[in-house]
């Protein structure tokens, strides 16, 4: 950094966070920077907020350098310049947009003010409330939702241990994560075969990506087997069996080692790894868990495996962000750094109470009023095949957040059209129980023009010359109305751009936020799990552990 910034250099940056001393100020990605309150203006300065916004490009003078910390001391006063007048136009039309990268100095600032302020940011998740039968105005929530948003990103909440995830994006290492896109390469080059060994969110969250961002039959030569999630005799057999002539590698995610269906699994795999490899096996066997206690961390460490840290302060159904899901991911040769950009977009963009301006905290609040209404289920809904491990990942991340102290809502699931054909006729005239929370895709990623056919004898010719994914869209439309309209079943829709690796870092990181705020609404803690312990004890006391 020495010989990259001087001390009076002029240099542009993004807001990442604001403290009440402060704002913070992201560089680029290995230099970050503080603007003191004192350095704001030379104005009486009471609320940062009312000069900067989370998400804002500013031009900022250097007037001191903390090279041990990679941090610079910026000023905006010293450029004498205003941002007071600029924010007054800004707070009043209620729109932050991010700059052009183009744009360099005060009197160009100047002139396209105005454009910035008409335009309006791109929503990657656009939710529709048009059809969730809301009866209660969601703004009438703000003052609740604004006080929870403090309580998320002040870490005063129920559970503060957890939020790490809630700025990840700007503090994660990125020392461990070069290694991760190391290991992931080595992996493609020595196995035909990854065995991903974890239950719950240790796999749940790398699964739901793949699947999701890959889809089925996809080209990746490295097939992913997860494992370790199961007490079936019949399945941990037959996967011994089936890998026994296959180049293999292994990923086992634990923190604490002691998690029952996970560490049988992995002492059966790794005797066979040993048997199979010898000496070598070490070399194919990669440990994603606590920095310092547990059981795996030290056989690891014994062993000579490779190892990965699970955060002390990120809950494993939000650690597909962290090593837990970005080495399976990488693995999968997925592109994790487009990944990760989604997820420090969502950051910046969800870092706002405005409901007006925070999709993910209208939802969150939706969902709450739904409740209110008597509704004690939300069924996500999907038209792509390969969204269901995404709906299992979201039945964790709410099932285990929200659903205790006899509070919160049954997360359940269904595929269409599919599941029109069995659960389908519940949701039409069944007990009214249940809203759905429906998530489009905009953009698939295969499509194709139906073809005629002589004769038309199957009767499908009025098709001829759509393509699948309009089939599709109007199954969906279809579908909406008889729920909504015939059968007053509300439907939430979460609409996505694509199913790739930028859109799953940042509809992650929606889910994260709305949940934290869904939860904190019920007055619970959203980051543990007790419930989880009680059939731990039963079991184990029927298996005779002392």
């Amino acid at each position: 950094m020495k010989d990259e910034f001087k001390t009076g250099q002029i240099i542009e940056g993004i807001i990442t966070g604001i403290k009440p001393y402060g704002a913070f100020v992201k560089i680029d990605d290995h230099t970050t920077g503080l603007i003191h309150i004192s350095e704001i203006s030379d104005e009486f300065v009471r609320d940062i907020e009312y000069f900067v916004s989370q998400g804002e490009k500013v031009i900022a003078k250097v007037i001191d350098i903390d090279e041990d910390r990679t941090q610079l001391r910026l000023s905006l006063k010293a450029l004498n310049y205003s941002h007071r007048k600029k924010r007054k136009v800004q707070v009043e039309d209620k729109k932050r947009p991010l700059l052009p990268k183009n744009v360099i100095g005060f009197e160009s600032i100047k002139e396209v003010l105005p454009s910035w302020l008409k335009a309006r940011k791109k929503e990657m998740v656009k939710v529709d409330l048009q059809h969730a039968l809301l009866t209660e105005d969601i703004l009438s929530y703000q003052e609740e939702v604004s006080k929870v948003h403090r309580m998320i990103h002040d870490k005063t909440g129920k559970g503060n241990d957890y939020v790490g995830w809630v700025d990840w994006a700007n503090t994660y290492d990125k020392d461990e994560y070069a290694r991760v896109k190391a290991a992931a390469k080595k992996i493609q080059d020595q196995a035909e075969v990854l065995l991903v060994v974890g239950i719950g969110g240790s796999y749940l969250g790398a699964r739901a990506a793949i699947e999701m961002i890959q889809g089925q039959y996809s080209n990746n030569k490295l097939e992913i087997i997860y494992v370790g999630n199961t007490f079936s005799s019949t399945s941990i057999v037959r996967t011994l069996n089936y890998i026994k002539d296959k180049e293999v590698a292994v990923n086992v995610i634990s923190k604490s080692g002691t998690t029952t269906e996970t560490a049988l699994a992995f002492r059966l795999i790794r005797q066979f790894m040993e048997e199979k490899y010898g000496d070598d096996a070490k070399d194919r066997i990669y440990a994603t868990t606590d920095k310092d206690s547990g059981l795996l961390k030290p056989l690891a460490d014994l062993k000579g495996y490779e190892t990965f840290v699970i955060p002390n302060d990120i809950g494993g159904r939000f650690s597909v962000i962290t090593p837990v899901g970005l080495l399976p991911i990488a693995a999968a040769g997925i592109d994790v750094d487009a990944l990760m950009k989604g997820l420090e977009q969502a950051t910046l963009d969800f870092n706002n109470d405005d409901l007006n301006e925070n999709p993910a905290y209208v939802y969150a609040v939706a969902r709450r009023m739904l409740e209110k209404e008597g509704k004690v289920a939300e069924m996500f809904v999907s038209y792509e095949p390969q969204l269901v491990f995404l709906a299992e990942w979201w039945k964790q991340l709410f099932g285990e957040s929200e659903g205790k102290e006899d509070k919160g809502l049954l997360p359940t699931s269904v595929n269409n059209s599919t599941d029109l054909h069995s659960v389908g006729q519940f949701v039409q005239e069944g007990s009214k129980i249940l809203f759905e929370t429906v998530v489009t895709v905009k953009n698939p990623m295969e499509d194709m023009i139906f073809p005629t056919d002589e004769g038309d004898i199957d009767q499908l010719d009025y098709l001829a010359g759509k393509s699948l994914h309009w089939v599709n869209q109007k199954a969906f439309e279809g579908t909406l109305e008889a729920h909504v309209v015939t059968g007053k079943v509300p439907n939430i829709i979460l609409e996505i751009d694509a199913m790739d690796a930028y859109n799953f870092g940042y509809l992650v990181y929606f889910f994260f936020k709305a949940l934290a705020m869904s939860v904190y609404m019920l007055d619970v803690n959203p980051f543990d799990q007790p419930g989880v312990e009680v059939y731990k004890r039963n079991m184990f006391r029927l298996l005779g552990k002392k």
